[in-house]
């Protein structure tokens, strides 16, 4: 063999279809591109139209995989608040709940509290308010000496929904007692 006989195997290299070369080429006129209008043309971009209504694709919920009653925490590492005791942020000994941990820049958002999470290194003596904590959190903090309280926040909707049947419910003793007293008369 020969270096000016070398060639790729019979197949192995494939012209491109050269298209709107004739009608002898086979892809010649309309370019496999049917007739007139708008999908004969370039840039078309209407997947998934249906002929004016609605389609099919915003007639469905866009839900998906996100639990829409899932609790909002906001989580904190144990590893952070260390750095602000060691840059003397956070007093030792200090009881942190949510309002703390959020003047402090540790907690941000967490419509339904602070869950506290033991990633990090933790040797701090310090008390926590929370709404929620790890176990590797509360043995870290029960090993420096300090102490979890874990509590359940009522988020502000409960509380108003609660705060109008409270309301219902005096509306509906008073009315009780004025139709005893009216009984008696």
């Amino acid at each position: 063999m020969k270096l000016n006989e070398l060639r790729d195997n019979a197949g192995a290299r494939k012209s491109k279809i050269r298209v709107g070369r004739g009608i002898g080429s086979g892809k010649g006129k309309t370019g496999g591109r049917g007739q007139k209008g708008q999908k004969s043309r370039e840039g078309v971009s209407i997947a998934g139209f249906e002929g004016g209504q609605m389609p099919l694709h915003m007639r469905l919920p866009k839900r998906g995989f996100n639990n829409i009653f899932a609790k909002d925490y906001a989580e904190v590492n144990l590893g952070t608040i260390q750095k602000l005791v060691d840059a003397k942020k956070i007093k030792a000994g200090a009881t942190l709940d949510h309002a703390a941990l959020k003047e402090a820049g540790v907690a941000r958002g967490g419509k339904d509290g602070v869950r506290l999470l033991g990633k990090g290194e933790f040797s701090a003596k310090l008390n926590f308010t929370v709404a929620g904590a790890s176990k590797g959190a509360i043995e870290a903090v029960e090993k420096a000496g300090g102490k979890v309280d874990v509590i359940h926040v009522v988020p502000a909707a409960e509380k108003a929904a609660a705060k109008k049947g409270v309301q219902y419910k005096a509306r509906k003793a008073d009315k009780e007692a004025k139709q005893a007293a009216a009984a008696k008369k």
